[in-house]
């Protein structure tokens, strides 16, 4: 479900605190408080609860398909 092949899907950039909810991975954007479901390529273990970068495409309310996430 990669969003670049979406037509619906929106172009996401924000920074917030990455979480990890069971085998789920969230991040909780600190400007509004809200939290977006990640699908991602690879599991960041080493930066969850750390502030991060996520780039990629949101598919469908609440759900982005991630293809970057960096420190911040």
């Amino acid at each position: 479900m990669h969003g670049d092949k979406n037509p619906d899907a929106v172009r996401f950039d924000a920074t917030g605190t990455l979480k990890r909810d069971g085998a789920q991975f969230e991040l909780l954007r600190n400007d509004s408080g809200s939290r977006v479901r990640l699908i991602l390529p690879r599991t960041p273990i080493d930066l969850v609860e750390k502030t991060v970068r996520v780039t990629g495409w949101e598919v469908e309310p609440g759900l982005v398909d991630a293809d970057g996430v960096a420190p911040a």
